[in-house]
């Protein structure tokens, strides 16, 4: 069976699996924010009109000003790019040929750009169910690699690392010349993550990506940032292409960026719909990841494989992202997002009853 790479876009994961598609459905395989995008950003989206009829700056400057303010850095530290995506393909291509140390499970892309870019990759695979970053254990494996690729919090397991963990790998890897690029798109949904962008002034070694598309759930129009040494950005941007980041991009990214109550209000809703969720999969028998974002990993555990509760939930409308394609996963575990409270209602009741027909 060829498994869509990604989440989002269902119709692809209905066709893969033969069910027909409903006419309703909930998309549960995209990790984005459930409340959408902050309220300002539409009161302002009719002004977007005006930006179409001239080419958007290609340093991207003002949004990079305003990214720079918010991480407390030089504004020369920032890299803009277009979604998450491009930077880690840019990255890759710094990269090229070089032995690169992914900790999976871990987006795929990471993988996909280094391996086009014909670096050599070894995995660091995390204990299944627990998921914690063993300091000790990677450390003695920089030797053989010129970068690591870690996501905190983690996708796909919506698990985060300890500081402490972290920062011993950075110490190490610093003193063993190994670049680390740290993936923080989901960092700013929980205040129990710490984020090691200021690390970045310690170590130039250090790279730490964002992403506007999770918490200000604006994937359709691709935006974000790198945070490295100004040298290290100097020569990732030599592969970006001219006018990178669209005009339309740049507007919504500033306005985002204002958006603190958006985030404040966000944090508090995937903590109390967190609570919710855990307590049903406790009183029903369901394994789900320690979470701490809004995603998480679920599975039925009188399974190995999920293909059978993955089926269930299409066939009732309900979208979850496979693990198929996850080192370290291999489809024993399904991955679903928080979402609006009456979809998450609906994926219980939805699993409530496959505890009573399978």
């Amino acid at each position: 069976m060829k498994w869509p790479l990604h989440g989002s876009n269902p119709q692809y994961l209905y066709q893969s699996m033969g069910v027909p598609l409903p006419d309703h459905y909930i998309d549960f395989s995209a990790n984005i924010n459930p409340l959408g995008p902050p309220p300002s950003l539409k009161e302002k989206w009719g002004q977007a009109f005006e930006l179409i009829n001239d080419y958007p700056d290609p340093k991207a400057y003002q949004f990079s000003i305003k990214a720079a303010e918010k991480e407390g850095l030089p504004v020369n530290w920032i890299l803009p790019g277009n979604g998450g995506s491009e930077l880690i393909a840019l990255i890759a291509r710094l990269l090229a040929g070089k032995r690169v140390l992914i900790v999976q499970p871990a987006f795929s892309e990471y993988e996909e750009a280094c391996k086009a870019n014909g670096c050599q990759i070894g995995y660091h695979i995390l204990e299944e169910g627990k998921w914690e970053l063993m300091s000790e254990s990677i450390i003695s494996e920089l030797d053989h690699y010129d970068a690591l690729f870690l996501c905190n919090p983690n996708n796909p397991t919506g698990t985060s690392f300890s500081r402490h963990a972290i920062s011993r790998v950075l110490k190490e890897s610093a003193a063993k010349n190994c670049f680390v690029i740290i993936d923080e798109a989901f960092y700013d949904f929980s205040e129990e993550v710490h984020s090691f962008a200021s690390s970045i002034q310690t170590y130039p070694n250090l790279m730490v990506l964002r992403s506007m598309t999770k918490m200000y759930s604006i994937p359709g129009i691709r935006l974000g940032y790198a945070i490295a040494h100004p040298h290290v950005l100097k020569e990732m941007a030599v592969f970006q292409p001219h006018w990178s980041v669209n005009a339309l991009a740049l507007m919504a990214g500033e306005e985002c960026l204002k958006a603190n109550e958006h985030v404040r209000k966000t944090r508090r809703y995937i903590g109390m719909q967190r609570s919710r969720l855990v307590k049903f999969f406790q009183e029903n028998g369901y394994e789900v990841s320690n979470f701490n974002v809004n995603f998480y990993l679920v599975r039925d555990s009188d399974y190995i494989d999920q293909l059978p509760l993955i089926c269930f939930l299409l066939e009732h409308g309900i979208v979850p992202r496979h693990t198929y394609h996850f080192p370290g996963l291999e489809g024993r575990w399904i991955r679903l997002a928080i979402k609006r409270e009456d979809e998450n209602d609906r994926l219980m009741e939805v699993l409530a009853k496959w505890r009573t027909v399978k």
